[in-house]
């Protein structure tokens, strides 16, 4: 199982399953269909029962009924993700059996990895007011480069135009938490304008088996995205967002000598800090009455960790992310058949640096330059037909140049049926903690690691009932090669990072299910089964059964609505580090079911009431090895809105 993860995300270039990187575009088109605005160049959305790829969209209205505030626990609802949360640790998602780090996650288009841990810690990323996520499933990495290999998740914040407005909220609960949040949006003519902030912050509960430490988190964020346009040829977009984690730290024994040996177990006085500041800046000139467009975009992204023991500190890092793109697009053809030509060029700088006392075996500052290149072509047959192919050629100074494609279309048939497809290949990138990182004693890195290398397919059926539901089914095979593992030589027996010999596999189905039986009443429901494995070992963390059903009624004069939430995670196979020797050994954590039940009401045009309880049954169940969880809980508030 790996340990930490570096991104280098290069271009990303759309075929036809893909909207704009922009990341003002709306969430819907003129004809009030859900569109895909995940992170492409090519600036021109598609609806999302048109993609050829697999895609699912949690909007806003879900997102408020299930009110979800970690955003990690909505993702359980996704097909192919898993989620491994532990508090006082990291928090993890999966895509359709791939590693952590083989998701690129993005944030109002921006990437949002730590450049130095390789991968995106969902723990303390609480949900703002007005947002959508969209997790896009299979390799990526000929739109997006390395980090892409199982897909893209992208967080967005509504625009001021979709959203407008102030709103408010205030909640309180068990383990003596407390949440509040606060937007500010609108738009003129020129100017669509959205400000946010919020504040989270428990007292948490132990997450030791038997322990007595409570673990506690406060979290404190502000976001602004803007969005200029002078004229209908012009368009400039800009987004500014800062976050700031302090939290309490689980530790595991580290004693061979105790019976809690390689258990996590009480820690007090060890926490940590993370602050996050994230910014980008997007430039949008269009041409011939709309057709071609070509926008020239930086992003920058900054990480710090800072760890404690007591008042000293004793663990930090530092990444630091620079990234500049340019794309253009051109569209031709006539009403019925349209095609789309783009190409983008992506400059891409991270850095590394290791800021512990004392230092690992590298203290320096370490950085990786990556140009990337990228073709694409689409077309649209009257809206009942996509195809799309991309390629991407990618220049590393640090790494083997790689050339990585993907094809993928989707036709309707008149029956209302859908069928999809796609194939594409993807690589990722060795991660700095992988190739440099040092922890005494018990793990060195490996500056001679490979790129893994990825390739594989899909293929779905999408069945419609009118405007009553929507059910289809997918199926997905992917195999990785030269997958960077954990190994233990002899004599030593010191954990260290190396590339596999041997091939690892993916393969599921995914089943989906969305329904409107009247008006009041939507239900969405979510089925994963997957088989991973790695050199014919059960790849851990990944239940082979995944499933979720939320169902919400709201009364006729729309006052009144309630949410059950139902979590299915079938048992799955975990890592323990309890032998004295530090080879770990296999153990199996026990499936779960989790409910949660909301409710909601208005009392008046401006002022709703709202609680919860989460784990209604009190369930008792663990996600990561020796990590407890919440039990039952409550929580209470109320929301304005003008």
């Amino acid at each position: 199982m790996k340990t930490a993860y570096t991104s280098l995300l290069a271009l990303a270039v759309a075929t036809p399953a893909f909207a704009s990187s922009n990341p003002s575009q709306p969430a819907t088109n003129a004809a009030g269909e859900t569109i895909v605005v995940t992170a492409s160049r090519s600036n021109a959305g598609i609806a999302a029962d048109r993609l050829g790829a697999s895609v699912t969209v949690l909007d806003a209205a879900a997102i408020e009924a299930r009110q979800t505030r970690v955003v990690s626990d909505v993702l359980r609802d996704v097909p192919g993700v898993a989620v491994s949360r532990a508090i006082g640790g990291l928090t993890q998602i999966r895509l359709r059996g791939s590693e952590a780090n083989h998701a690129l996650v993005l944030i109002d288009g921006i990437e949002a990895s730590d450049p130095f841990n390789g991968e995106f810690d969902f723990n303390g990323l609480i949900a703002d007011q007005a947002v959508r996520i969209e997790v896009l499933r299979g390799q990526q990495s000929s739109l997006y480069g390395s980090d892409a290999i199982g897909g893209v998740v992208h967080y967005l914040t509504l625009s001021g135009a979709e959203a407008p407005g102030f709103t408010a909220r205030a909640e309180g609960g068990s383990f003596n938490t407390f949440d509040g949040a606060a937007r500010f949006a609108g738009a003129t003519d020129q100017l669509d304008y959205v400000v946010s902030g919020g504040y989270y912050r428990t007292d948490g509960t132990p997450v030791a088996r038997n322990g007595t430490r409570d673990v506690g988190s406060e979290t404190a964020g502000v976001n602004a995205k803007l969005a200029w346009t002078p004229s209908e040829s012009f368009k400039l977009t800009g987004v500014a967002r800062y976050s700031w984690n302090d939290y309490d730290v689980a530790n595991t024994e580290q004693n061979p000598a105790s019976p809690l040996f390689g258990f996590i177990v009480d820690s007090p006085g060890v926490r940590a800090t993370k602050e996050s500041l994230y910014g980008l800046l997007r430039a949008e000139l269009t041409g011939l009455d709309g057709r071609w467009v070509n926008a020239l975009t930086g992003q920058y992204a900054d990480v710090t960790r800072k760890g404690y023991t007591g008042a000293l500190r004793d663990t930090g890092s530092n990444g630091r992310r620079y990234k500049g793109s340019f794309e253009s697009s051109l569209r031709f053809g006539d009403e019925v058949v349209v095609h789309k030509l783009t190409g983008a060029l992506d400059l891409e700088r991270e850095e590394f640096q290791n800021t512990t006392p004392g230092g690992f075996a590298f203290t320096g500052r370490r950085n990786t330059t990556n140009l990337g290149l990228v073709g694409q072509y689409e077309l649209s047959i009257d809206e009942k037909a996509t195809f799309g192919a991309s390629v991407r050629q990618d220049w590393n100074n640090r790494f083997a140049d790689s050339t990585t494609w993907r094809v993928q279309g989707s036709y309707t048939l008149p029956t209302d049926t859908r069928v999809h497809a796609a194939y594409g290949t993807g690589v990722k990138n060795p991660g700095y903690f992988e190739l440099y990182g040092f922890v005494d004693g018990q793990y060195i890195g490996n500056p001679n690691l490979r790129p893994e290398k990825s390739e594989g397919w899909e293929a779905g059926l999408e069945q419609r009932f009118g405007e009553i539901a929507t059910i289809g089914a997918t199926w997905f095979d992917n195999r990785l090669k030269g997958e960077i593992f954990t190994t233990f030589p002899a004599p030593t027996f010191i954990a260290t990072p190396a590339n596999r010999t041997t091939k690892s596999r993916q393969r599921g189905v995914e089943v989906a299910l969305s329904a409107r039986p009247v008006p009041q009443w939507r239900i969405d429901a979510a089925y994963t089964w997957l088989d991973a494995d790695e050199n014919g070992a059960v790849e851990v963390r990944r239940a082979k059964h995944i499933a979720s059903f939320n169902s919400t009624w709201t009364t006729a004069d729309e006052r009144l609505s309630g949410t059950l939430t139902v979590r299915y995670n079938g048992r799955q196979q975990d890592v323990a580090f309890t032998d004295p020797s530090f080879v770990p050994v296999n153990v199996t954590l026990k499936d779960y079911v989790l409910v949660n039940l909301n409710a909601e009401y208005r009392l008046t045009g401006a002022i709703t009431l709202f609680g919860r309880v989460e784990n209604l049954f009190d369930e008792d169940y663990e996600e990561v090895f020796s990590y407890a969880t919440p039990g039952a809980s409550a929580y209470g508030g109320v929301r304005v809105k003008f």
